[in-house]
């Protein structure tokens, strides 16, 4: 089949992949002239496969209550009048009773743990290179009373499978040498040997490279204005150029633009966009040593810091906030305070970027992969702040069910 995919992020990529190795006849469409120039260009860079859990869970409620007001929140809602927002919201609430949380949290592991093994198959076999470190992911407290929460929190994981191992304060430090210097003492925290990290722009961009190679045809700079439907099924995509593009199958990876395109379809989805982001440090010489090479997970202020070769990324907060793109200097500037609180060494460090991007993120975390009730017309959407992790499972599951083949995974597919 001929097969166009909207969208050339790392998640529209990955797809693409794996559709051309089915061996369809793949064509991407992007408004951007490259791949993974807007939610994977700049993300937190973890791979957080034994992590991959909802942002809706019981514990998150009070906190929410308790950021209201505060521009440097973790998670700031800005209200707008606009209903997709408040229906997000509400539905997020709903899903942080624990029976939800329990079957989100097992849909996402399955998907997790098989994202993980095809991006490392994926990886040996195509000898991908972006700056991946495989060390673990340390996930560290400096609140007494967090590091308990995040025990007791491991050992009800171990139920689904997940490996999480508590680690004493000393432990952490053996871990990752550089937080022995922080300002704020590590209480505790839990390690994922299995995780891992590296710079999801680059891995989106090489792979779309060997992609390219394969036969797949890259449109770039070509924003899509809609898609034409009739007689149940999708006839072709047009372009803002006025360029009408025909296929035998569709598959929208647009991210948090996703839900625009698919509305005047009548087709919707519980995606919403959730700002979020990060700065990045570039670290010479005198820096390389006091930056930290195991990737962290800082409990207190919902950041990820990730060493992608000489640079220091560190990411976090939620916004929900519209399509609003602009950089919150505030917000950018507390990440920066935290990370100089955490690794004092690095306070000579400047930060050589600040970015902000739209995490296209459904209520529950889940992301929505399958076939919607136009016979052609497939999604991959919806991943929220575990597109790079649940990548490469997405686009290889995606491409079993456009190819109607049964997927080796637990997943509740679209009809």
């Amino acid at each position: 089949m001929k097969i166009i995919v909207l969208g050339a992020g790392v998640i529209g990529v990955a797809g693409a992949w794996y559709l051309a190795e089915a061996g369809h006849e793949v064509v991407v469409v992007e408004r951007h002239r490259d791949a993974g120039m807007e939610t994977s260009f700049a993300n937190g860079g973890q791979i957080s496969a034994s992590n991959a859990e909802p942002w809706a869970q019981p514990a998150i409620l009070p906190k929410v209550l308790r950021w209201i007001g505060r521009e440097d929140a973790p998670l700031l809602f800005r209200p707008r009048a606009d209903w997709a927002q408040w229906e997000w919201g509400l539905r997020f609430a709903l899903e942080c009773l624990p029976g939800r949380f329990e079957r989100n949290c097992r849909a996402l592991a399955g998907l997790a743990a098989y994202s993980r093994d095809s991006l490392r198959e994926l990886r040996t076999r195509l000898g991908l290179q972006y700056d991946q470190l495989s060390r673990g992911i340390l996930h560290f407290a400096t609140a007494p009373a967090d590091f308990e929460a995040m025990a007791r929190h491991a050992e009800a994981m171990k139920a689904l499978g997940v490996e999480r191992r508590v680690v004493s304060a000393a432990e952490c430090a053996a871990l990752e040498p550089a937080l022995a210097h922080s300002a704020s003492p590590v209480a505790g925290g839990v390690f994922t040997p299995q995780d891992e990290s590296g710079d999801a722009h680059r891995f989106t961009r090489e792979l779309a490279r060997l992609a390219s190679a394969r036969g797949v045809t890259f449109r770039f700079g070509a924003a899509v204005e809609a898609l034409e439907a009739a007689g149940g099924k999708i006839v072709a995509l047009r372009t803002h150029d006025g360029a009408r593009i025909t296929a035998d199958a569709y598959v929208v990876s647009l991210g948090s633009y996703s839900p625009l395109l698919l509305k005047p379809l009548g087709i919707r989805i519980p995606v919403y966009p959730l700002k979020g982001y990060s700065i990045t440090l570039a670290l010479g010489p005198g820096e390389q040593a006091a930056a930290p090479s195991v990737s962290l997970t800082d409990e207190a202020h919902k950041i990820v810091i990730s060493r992608l070769g000489s640079r220091l990324r560190a990411a976090g907060t939620a916004e929900l906030a519209g399509y609003d793109t602009s950089v919150n200097e505030v917000r950018c500037e507390a990440i920066v305070r935290r990370i100089r609180e955490l690794f004092p060494r690095l306070a000579a460090a400047p930060a050589v970027d600040n970015w902000a991007g739209l995490r296209p993120a459904t209520p529950n975390n889940v992301p929505i992969i399958g076939r919607t009730r136009l016979e052609n017309l497939f999604l991959n959407t919806g991943h929220g702040t575990l597109g790079w992790t649940l990548a490469c499972g997405s686009g290889r599951a995606l491409a079993d069910v456009v190819s109607g083949r049964r997927s080796p995974i637990r997943f509740d597919f679209l009809a």
